[in-house]
């Protein structure tokens, strides 16, 4: 509670006093009913002797007598109404506002820390301490707190009352006490494991689903789909063993106290009848005694699992406290610091360093390195060698463990950071945006910057005219990471994102690495613009586009082993003149001369159009927007809803049908459930025999009844233990393999799915994800579930209507009526104490987001020292949702005091009308305690059943959303066993005049008539500008969509006719955005040939051949390493090296090379390129280029152009032709 203001913890003390007098309230009511039962005794007593009876009902005292109990009941029943609603509002307010300050604050620390404290843990971590762990306080400290207080001073006031009431009695149902406190006790923290275990289960699995449907290109290109579903039933099965135990716990801590409470009473009635027939005692002591000892007993067991959440809660604050209160070394929050104008020299003066994730191995090793107001440094060598490490000390992400870094003569480390960082600008490899609008993307260089510095800004970066075109322009949404804008866009927009800040450091980190020729002369124009009279360091593996540098230094293993200009270093004819000698310039230096003759009519207009593409979140796998789709993007939720609202509903036959290999533990649960239905009313017979037996004045009479109805309530313990059990532990089976079967094959459906479905945003990876988690467990709750609450409570309200109305159906038709409110009070009540968890998460989605956003891209967003905007956007997207549960928290108050309150109603009106029928003489006493028993009880067990009845009506949306997709017929289906599998192929691939548009865009034509004939063994590449076709060419290939118009042959047959997983087989793809899987390195190589078991020879033999062996052999679990997800824990070029090995491994007939060295540094690229080549020797190759110094030996270069193949021919024979390839080589030519 150390966040709690002043008016909070006066909520909670006000909160806690009234929990205590609503925990009072219980055993007062109890002392009112055995006045109750003194009078019902006396009663049968002079039952005996009618003129007494006569002359009793004449002065009407009995009458009277319930008249004043009724009022009792009235006033206790509004008390504890209005008790029951300021306890839990007091407490829920509380709480939120403690939890709303604890969210704050804690992603305010979480985003103040260091780069470094980042690299020790884990995104998802964090992610869930920000939303599950604050929920669990949330949880622990709220209504629960105040149920706890409640129920421990009924524990109290119960024992009290009970010891001054008969403290025999009392010693001796206390025996029977402990043992329900500890069952309850028991079942709850036993429970609670097994569902923390289950929902691990099911986190691991759903790990595995969003991770393959967030890769599902790859996943597909691989014919991976067997091998991931098997993964992922893997852990269903494990999640549904760890349920099925939770069933059969539950069902035996639910049987053992019932029959302990049925016990309870039958040791309490016996031993109560003996005390009344020797010491005296009332009926009334021993009812008084035996429920406020009991009502005692039961706080005790109830308030156990509150404890438990109190103690979760306190383990998640431990937790959050402790990053809450840490202050970082490096504190982007902190105003402290020199805030000089800063004009740009830097220097490293001795720098050592080392990643904390990686404390052992050093990076650096003695840097110095001097740049000059206004030079351009570039920064060389191999992945690993300490470049990037360079640029984030200077950004100051690290503090270097030895030396200095300083900025004009000052060490960074007296700076203020976010002063620092104002003024660097960055562009990296891989740019990270940002889920709004382009316009918000650019402004997070500048606090403040205007329209036109965004678009002057846009212009620089060659970003403007393709802006313009999109439907919404600087309005469009770039969504998740970007993911709607193809890899060139997102660079530009990155660009111009770090050119309006106007910096006086930049920082270049392949700044043009992701653009076409034709883009990459303008954006690096722009870029050279931008260098003039800033300092500038730029990392690069292409060594042509900084030849004009006015340093570069070359590092080797951590330390600076030269530095000069260009010349200089190519006289020196060391590492650098290695380098470059290393890179394919020959030919490109014969050509140089082309340059001096180009007239300015062959430059590239500064208006031709630009393709504009959409990527999918996988590298060049890309789609173009266009209105329709932008449309698309920009639907609401409401709409989303309205699609639920179209869906069929789904034939409750048929959700049976899923569960018909279950059906014998479904009739026995349903029979169970009817046998535990009639427990509440058969009590209420015994229970009203009882009180009956008390009227008379006859010992042995007395004793012998005692005797009898004890055995009574035992023998109906032993029949509700079983059928609990029984009820719990068959449904638990059917529900388990239910759901099992549900998600498996939902996920099967799924990845046999084609592209157009994946493709269609209402099927994003989380909406896909939910139907896997949500609705597939959802579903069970219209089958056996379902079935045994609605037997269970038709039994419960129909034994006790039917004894009812066999005693008086005046009476009986006046309980009825209060038995819906009843029956929903008591439901409501259930549901409070268990919280409103689901609203509380659906309402902090946005929230969520936003945060998430922040902690993943943490680089960036420190970079652009955007924390705090980031911090503010997230406490703008709780201000609504907390006040609508500052709304709810009044809201459950009233319904708990409802669901408290209704009873004592109930109570006051039956005595009432019993009264007026036993005064008119249509009643006797005993049957009046007959039927109101009878009815409440059982109206009151359906109540408690029904509440924990899984939701009807959102499974069957969930079945129908589920059916619908079971139903859908993919247009390509990988998952069928038809077609041709080839003995042998030659690998000769063709396009005939092949047409074809995305299912998202039919308006837009991609490509338009396509006719390519690639031979056995020829290497083609494809080249054109973004969105030419390219990609969509090798999408054909691959069969993830079929041709409108033509066809698509290998060996001169159709594709559409050879079995597509066979087809698949026989291709290799590396893209230039490679995504690796959350699993060891030599798993994710042998993940290219997932028909067999792939022998470690051959890994390590594809891993040689991509010039990745001796960097994982270098690792201290070498091959056993972890990619992380994503691959998160390689480099670029690493990740690209393991990608190549994965194509290498599987042999391929047919390889696809789509920029498949671009992320390489030089001197990899060399070796990688050679084993490439060696690779497509005798194999048909397809090469998708952007540097075409990487094709011009290719056989044949296809030039594409609006979606038609401009030109063809080798790479003399195109620049003899002076076209467009002739333009885009002397584009790239310029730069060297």
């Amino acid at each position: 509670f150390r966040f709690s203001n002043f008016k909070e913890k006066l909520l909670m003390i006000l909160g806690t006093v009234v929990a205590s007098l609503h925990g009072c309230s219980f055993p007062l009511m109890i002392i009112i009913f055995g006045d109750m039962t003194d009078m019902d005794a006396l009663y049968f007593i002079n039952m005996t002797d009618v003129a007494d009876m006569l002359e009793d009902l004449v002065t009407g005292d009995v009458l009277d007598e319930m008249k004043i109990f009724a009022f009792y009941y009235i006033g206790i029943g509004a008390a504890v109404f209005l008790l029951g609603y300021i306890q839990t509002a007091t407490w829920q307010t509380a709480a939120y506002g403690q939890c709303r300050r604890i969210r704050v604050l804690l992603l305010e620390a979480i985003l103040r820390q260091e780069i470094g404290w980042y690299d020790v843990h884990e995104i998802g971590e964090l992610n869930t301490r920000i939303s599950d762990d604050v929920d669990q306080i949330e949880a622990g400290i709220g209504d629960k707190l105040s149920l706890f207080f409640q129920q421990m001073f009924a524990f109290l006031a119960g024992f009290i009352v009970g010891f001054i009431y008969g403290w025999e009695l009392t010693l001796v149902i206390l025996a029977v006490s402990p043992l329900l406190a500890i069952a309850g006790g028991f079942m709850a923290r036993v429970g609670a494991n097994m569902a923390s275990k289950e929902l691990e289960a099911y986190a691991k699995a759903g790990a595995i689903a969003e991770e393959v449907l967030g890769a599902f290109r790859t996943v597909v290109a691989f014919s991976g789909e067997e091998k991931e579903c098997e993964r992922y039933a893997k852990n269903l099965k494990e999640a549904k063993e760890t349920g099925l135990k939770k069933g059969i716990v539950n069902g035996l801590g639910m049987g053992t106290i019932f029959f302990l409470i049925f016990a309870s009473y039958a040791l309490a009635f016996w031993y109560g009848t003996q005390l009344m027939i020797k010491d005296g005692y009332s009926a009334g002591n021993l009812m008084t005694v035996f429920f406020c000892v009991l009502i005692g007993a039961f706080s005790i067991g109830n308030a156990a699992p509150n404890i438990q959440d109190f103690a979760n809660s306190r383990g998640a604050a431990y937790a959050i406290y402790n990053i809450i209160d840490m202050i970082p070394s490096i504190d982007s929050k902190s105003t402290e610091g020199l805030k000089p104008n800063i004009r740009g020299n830097v220097e490293f003066r001795g720098v050592h360093f080392s990643y904390p994730s990686r404390d052992t191995v050093k990076v650096l090793k003695g840097l110095d390195l001097s740049v000059n107001v206004g030079q351009t440094v570039a920064l060389v060598g191999s992945s690993g060698c300490g470049k990037s490490t360079t640029v984030s000390l200077l950004q100051r992400f690290y503090d270097p463990l030895q030396g200095t870094v300083l900025v004009d003569g000052i060490d960074i480390r007296e700076m203020n950071v976010t002063h620092l960082r104002n003024h660097i600008g960055v562009v990296s490899q891989e740019p990270v945006l940002f889920a709004t609008t382009i316009a918000e993307n650019i402004s997070y260089g500048k606090e403040g910057c205007t329209q036109e510095e965004i678009e002057k800004a846009a212009m620089n970066a060659n970003a403007h005219d393709f802006i313009m075109k999109l439907p919404q322009k600087y309005k469009t949404l770039v969504g998740d990471r970007g993911a709607q804008l193809s890899g060139g866009q997102k660079q530009r927009v990155a660009i111009a994102r770090a050119l309006v800040r106007d910096p006086k450091i930049l920082l270049l980190d392949e700044a043009t690495s992701a653009l076409d020729t034709e883009s990459e002369a303008t954006v690096q124009a722009a870029l050279d613009n931008a260098r003039m009279g800033r300092t500038t360091l730029v990392i690069a593996h292409r060594l042509s586009t900084i030849r004009t540098a006015d340093l570069i230094a070359s590092f080797d293993n951590g330390v600076l082993a030269e530095k000069g200009t260009h010349d200089e270093l190519m006289r020196n004819e060391g590492i650098y003149c290695t380098l470059v000698n290393h890179q394919v310039f020959k030919f490109m230096l014969k050509c140089t001369c082309n340059v001096l003759f180009l007239s300015q009519s062959q430059k590239r207009e500064e208006g031709e159009e630009d393709n504009i593409s959409i990527g999918s979140g996988s590298g060049k796998f890309g789609r173009s927007i266009s209105v329709e789709s932008e449309k698309k993007m920009a639907r609401s939720v409401s709409e989303e809803e309205a699609l639920e609202e179209e869906l069929e509903e789904a034939d409750l036959s048929r959700i049976m049908r899923m569960n018909s290999p279950e059906w014998a533990y479904i009739m026995l649960g349903c029979l169970a459930a009817l046998v535990s239905g009639g427990i509440q009313p058969s009590f209420a017979i015994v229970f009203s025999e009882i009180l009956a037996s008390f009227g008379t004045t006859e010992e042995d009479k007395m004793e012998d009844d005692a005797t009898f109805y004890s055995l009574m309530f035992l023998l109906i313990g032993i029949v509700a233990a079983i059928s609990f059990f029984l009820m719990s532990a068959m449904f638990a089976v059917s529900g388990q393999n239910l759901t099992m079967r549900m998600r498996d094959l939902t996920f099967k459906s799924l990845l046999k799915q084609d592209m157009s479905y994946f493709d269609d945003h209402h099927n994003s990876v989380g909406a896909l994800c939910t139907r896997l988690s949500n609705d597939a467990s959802a579903v069970q709750g219209a089958t056996g579930a379902r079935l045994a609450t609605m037997l269970q409570s038709l039994a419960s309200i129909g034994a006790g209507i039917a004894i009812g109305f066999a005693y008086s159906w005046e009476l009986t038709l006046m309980i009825i009526a209060f038995a819906p409110f009843i029956l929903m009070s008591s439901a409501i009540q259930m549901k409070v104490v268990a919280g409103n968890k689901e609203a509380n998460r659906a309402a902090m989605e946005g929230a969520g987001k936003v945060a998430i956003e922040g902690i993943e891209n943490i680089r960036t967003v420190a970079a652009l020292t955007k924390e705090e905007k980031f911090h503010q956007d997230y406490c703008d997207c709780i201000v609504e949702p907390y006040k609508t549960r500052g709304k709810r928290a009044h809201a459950q108050g009233l319904a708990y005091g409802l669901s408290q309150g209704i009873v004592f109603l109930a109570y006051a009106a039956s005595f009432t009308l019993g009264s007026y029928l036993i005064d008119i003489g249509r009643l006797d006493f005993g049957n009046m305690f007959k039927v109101f028993s009878a009815i409440v009880f059982g109206a009151m067990s359906a109540g408690q059943a029904s509440s924990f009845a899984p939701d009807y009506g959102k499974a069957k949306i969930a079945a129908a959303k589920i059916f619908q997709l079971f139903d859908r017929v993919p247009l390509i289906d990988s998952s069928s066993p038809e077609g041709e599998s080839p003995s042998d192929v030659a690998g000769c691939v063709t396009f005939k005049d092949v047409k074809f548009n995305y299912p998202t865009r039919p308006d837009v034509p991609v490509l338009q008539g396509l006719s390519l004939s690639v031979k056995q063994g020829e290497t083609v590449a494809l080249v054109g500008s973004s969105g030419c076709g390219k990609s969509t060419s090798v999408q054909l290939l691959e069969r993830f969509y079929d041709p409108l118009e033509g066809e698509v042959a290998i060996d001169g047959k159709n594709i559409r006719s050879l079995n597509l997983r066979w087809l698949r087989r026989q291709m290799g793809i590396v893209s230039q955005e490679p995504v690796l899987f959350d699993c060891t390195i030599a798993e994710n190589i042998a993940y290219g040939d997932t028909s067999r078991d792939v022998q470690m020879s051959e890994i390590i033999e594809a891993a040689m051949n991509a010039n990745i062996h001796n960097k994982i052999s270098s690792l201290p679990l070498g091959y056993e390493t972890k990619t992380g997800e994503k691959g998160a824990q390689l480099s670029g070029g690493e990740k690209q090296r393991v990608a190549i090995a994965r194509a290498l491994v599987r042999n391929p007939k047919i390889l696809l090379l789509d920029e498949a060295t671009s992320a390489l540094d030089t001197e990899s690229e060399k070796v990688v390129q050679a084993a490439l080549d060696r690779a497509q020797e005798g194999r048909t190759s397809l090469v998708i280029a952007h540097r075409l110094s990487t094709i011009q030996n290719a056989d044949q270069i296809v030039v594409f152009d609006n979606g038609k193949i401009a030109e063809i021919g080798t790479h003399s024979e195109l620049i003899q032709m002076k076209g467009i390839y002739y333009k885009l080589n002397n584009a790239q030519l310029r730069q060297k």
